[in-house]
């Protein structure tokens, strides 16, 4: 059974690419009533809620900032001449991001997302790498486009994750977002959602998570995008790297309203934050944690986070 739309819904944002209106624009060019019948899936197309199975795992992650493994406080990234000059980092690593990849290949733990924080040649090469190690077994983030995003598939990524290529300038660009699915097929895409909050709602951020789109996350929008992507991941940007606790409103409007896997990260610090985000995520939202495990100079055991996650799978029917 399909969720009934209200019809009182509203939003700060500007949704009028959905609604019809003839100020949406994709990739510059406007949307009428036809147009807009011809880009939007059937809704008997559309993915059925119920038929949904999310399990809640813990999803690792290898971010990669100048070819070398580190965690950062995302919203402090630039793009900027002067580099790090306001870069905040809370671990850099000795070790690879292949030698990461080996550990959660070796943990049997599948849908990492491999995140290059820059598309410079070294961390191009060290995400190579990672995706070598663990073939099949990881994503990759960070500077995909369509020229590029069919060469991480065959180097050993499976899915690729997408933000500002297709949330382009502030706007979203279907014309990007299906020439993606055409290359390399819904079933390998991950849309990255990650957002902040903006008059009260959740505005999907681009750029290094500097700037503000026009869409924000609610039950449409995410029907929407899920019938061009595998999978959500969702960055809570105002918690992320600051080891604060998570953003439980932001997670209860996934477990609520995705129709496909997704993924929440920022803010976990303790063991209890994993159980508040399967409570808050109805059971239907992963989890990535970076800066708070031990392997990344936190305070939180990598391997008590292993055999939560081992927990959850015998829970699965």
């Amino acid at each position: 059974m399909m969720r009934a739309r209200s019809p009182h819904a509203t939003s700060s944002c500007n949704l009028g690419w959905l609604s019809g209106r003839p100020s949406s624009t994709f990739h510059g060019v406007n949307l009428n009533a036809s147009r807009l019948n011809t880009a939007m899936p059937s809704p008997i197309s559309k993915p059925l809620r119920l038929s949904v199975r999310c399990a809640v795992r813990f999803r690792p992650c290898i971010d990669i900032h100048k070819g070398k493994v580190k965690q950062i406080v995302g919203s402090t990234l630039r793009d900027t001449k002067e580099g790090g000059s306001t870069l905040v980092t809370n671990f850099e690593s000795d070790k690879s991001a292949a030698e990461f990849a080996k550990l959660y290949k070796e943990d049997g733990l599948t849908g990492g997302h491999v995140i290059m924080l820059g598309a410079d040649p070294l961390s191009t090469s060290a995400a190579t790498e990672a995706l070598h190690a663990y073939p099949g077994g990881l994503q990759v983030g960070g500077g995909i486009n369509s020229e590029n995003a069919l060469r991480y598939i065959e180097e050993g990524a499976s899915h690729v994750i997408v933000t500002s290529y297709v949330f382009n300038n502030g706007q979203m660009d279907l014309e990007r977002l299906k020439d993606l699915v055409h290359l390399v097929g819904k079933q390998r895409l991950v849309l990255d959602l990650s957002c902040r909050k903006k008059e009260g709602k959740y505005a999907i951020v681009t750029d290094r998570w500097q700037k503000f789109s026009d869409v924000c996350l609610d039950q449409e929008i995410l029907d929407f995008l899920a019938s061009y992507s595998d999978e959500f991941l969702v960055h809570g940007v105002d918690v992320e790297g600051k080891k604060l606790g998570i953003d439980e409103e932001l997670v209860a409007l996934l477990g609520k309203y995705s129709p496909i896997p997704v993924t929440y990260a920022g803010g976990v610090t303790v063991m209890a934050d994993l159980e508040r985000i399967k409570v808050a995520g109805s059971g239907r939202v992963d989890v990535t944690v970076g800066s708070a495990l031990d392997i990344f100079g936190g305070n939180l055991a990598y391997r008590d986070v292993v055999n939560w996650h081992a927990q959850q799978e015998a829970l699965t029917v």
